[in-house]
């Protein structure tokens, strides 16, 4: 492909840039759409109004607002807490101008995954309909199982279907992230129950890096690794989504670079995907 029509970046893929310089950044190198994370937007200290406005005014599309979730605790009133905090979250999206929500869903040490996951479908079934009166769409995003001891007990997209199914909802689907389910047997079929739902609310690329040197801030280019960046894209497309395919990269390795040249990189890299 030549053309830069789908692609975003999170904006914690360079970490180092402030929001508006990565903005500025992003719209002259052409890049369609940018991920806005919470911490972003707190350090850029405007609001959310202003800060989605300043990003259209560049010429760039807010593409999600990152993250919701971790919905599980021990106790009731933590869990009350995390669904008050998800309707925050959702209403500062709503701010920003963001269609989607990407929701972490949590785990909790002490309590089993099978519990967790009652917890979070609980969460999130109290959380839609302020999302869907406020036009904003949930994306549980799955997890890679390394992270199931306390950021996600929603691991597979078998899970994260299962968790749609049971709810039952317009505004709720899934982010599929290519470093969190590339290894899942189930991942081409599971995309195709999801795409035929109307459920595939985003994607994410990056690349799994053979023998990474720290599991969270090591994740590679596309094409650096072992994912099929290309295989899943074409299972993603295939079903139906048609949006943004949104770069998020979490390296120290990078963020230790030139951020120019990392952006480049970036296209470089987003272009050789086949």
């Amino acid at each position: 492909m030549s053309d830069l029509s789908k692609l975003c970046i999170h904006s914690i893929t360079t970490k180092p840039w402030g929001l508006r310089e990565a903005v500025g950044k992003y719209a002259s190198a052409g890049v369609s759409g940018i991920s806005v994370w919470q911490d972003a937007v707190a350090a850029q200290g405007e609001g959310h109004k202003a800060t989605g406005d300043m990003i259209r005014d560049e010429g760039v599309d807010v593409a999600c607002y990152v993250r919701g979730g971790f919905f599980t605790a021990l106790g009731g009133a933590d869990r009350q807490k995390a669904i008050d905090e998800n309707k925050r979250i959702i209403d500062e999206a709503a701010v920003l101008g963001a269609p989607l929500v990407v929701l972490v869903c949590g785990a909790t040490p002490g309590q089993s995954l099978f519990e967790s996951r009652k917890q979070i479908t609980e969460g999130i079934s109290a959380s839609l309909e302020h999302a869907s009166a406020v036009g904003i769409k949930l994306g549980i995003e799955p997890l890679h199982p390394m992270y199931a001891d306390s950021r996600s007990a929603v691991n597979t997209m078998t899970q994260a279907n299962a968790i749609c199914d049971e709810i039952g909802h317009a505004n709720l689907g899934i982010t599929v992230d290519v470093f969190h389910t590339w290894w899942d047997d189930r991942l081409e079929a599971e995309i195709k129950i999801a795409g035929q739902k109307n459920r595939i609310f985003s994607f994410h690329i990056c690349d799994w890096k053979n023998l990474p040197e720290d599991m969270l801030n090591d994740r590679g280019l596309m094409g650096e690794g072992v994912i099929d960046v290309s295989g899943i894209r074409k299972w993603v497309r295939e079903a139906g989504f048609s949006g943004y395919e949104e770069v998020e990269i979490f390296s120290n390795r990078y963020w230790a670079m030139d951020q120019d040249e990392y952006l480049a990189k970036i296209k470089e890299a987003y272009f050789e995907i086949k």
